[in-house]
């Protein structure tokens, strides 16, 4: 896959697709904020713009999901069994990132909904059969996006059954500074990252920061090494 890709935000114009469309238009890539309504992201791109230089453009879903290499899913998870019927077919086999954080809140704070499916991701995959879903990118602290003045000192959990999916997320969330990619495994895993977000908002909540997640004891080296097939059936190693 080429290094400069065109990359299709479905519902990305809430804070979660304006800060990730920021940085990968920043780091180079050309980005295609969608909605429901084409004129509904052109306005959020122009706004997001504000007289900078970035190849961000405001689309419908449908045509964000036919122009793009990959695909985001960032609308809210009660949208998503009705709207991804319809965009099979233009996503069709394409690289699909569910960031979809299935959460409900009560007077305590945020809590995970249970899916019958296991998570979002792997209801994004029964929805799009044909597509490489992956999940990713749950726990990047919003303001710290949309800040680019600042790094987004997280480490992006990827899982997918796909290893090429794994791959290709794992280097976007690279190229976003403070970010490093990590290979976490199949999809099954997604409802584990998806619930692990209700955790960092009340650890926001309580000490008023923006926290990230990071993986110990992970070397460069170790990181980036390519892991063959074989080896991940050899279960944990001390």
């Amino acid at each position: 896959m080429a290094d400069q890709l065109t990359l299709g935000f479905l519902g990305g114009t809430g804070p979660q697709g304006r800060g990730l469309g920021l940085r990968f238009a920043v780091a180079g890539h050309e980005v295609l904020i969608g909605s429901r309504s084409a004129e509904r992201a052109e306005s959020v791109v122009a706004e997001l713009l504000a007289g900078r230089d970035l190849p961000i453009r405001g689309l419908a879903n449908s045509d964000a999901a036919e122009a793009a290499d990959v695909v985001f899913l960032i609308f809210p998870f009660e949208g998503q069994a009705d709207v991804l019927p319809d965009l099979a077919g233009p996503i069709g086999d394409k690289i699909v990132v569910d960031v979809i954080n299935p959460l409900s809140w009560d007077e305590r704070g945020a809590f995970p909904i249970q899916i019958p499916e296991g998570s979002a991701a792997q209801q994004a995959q029964a929805l799009l059969p044909r597509a490489r879903v992956a999940a990713a990118f749950h726990h990047a602290p919003l303001r710290l996006l949309a800040d680019l003045d600042r790094e987004c000192e997280t480490d992006v959990l990827v899982v997918s059954d796909d290893p090429e999916a794994r791959e290709v997320v794992s280097r976007l969330a690279d190229e976003i500074p403070g970010s490093r990619g990590i290979d976490a495994g199949p999809l099954r895993l997604a409802g584990q990252l998806e619930g692990l977000t209700a955790v960092i908002i009340a650890v926001n909540r309580r000490y008023k920061i923006h926290a990230g997640v990071r993986i110990t004891r992970l070397s460069e080296e170790r990181r980036l090494r390519a892991v063959s097939p074989a080896s991940d059936e050899q279960g944990p190693r001390s």
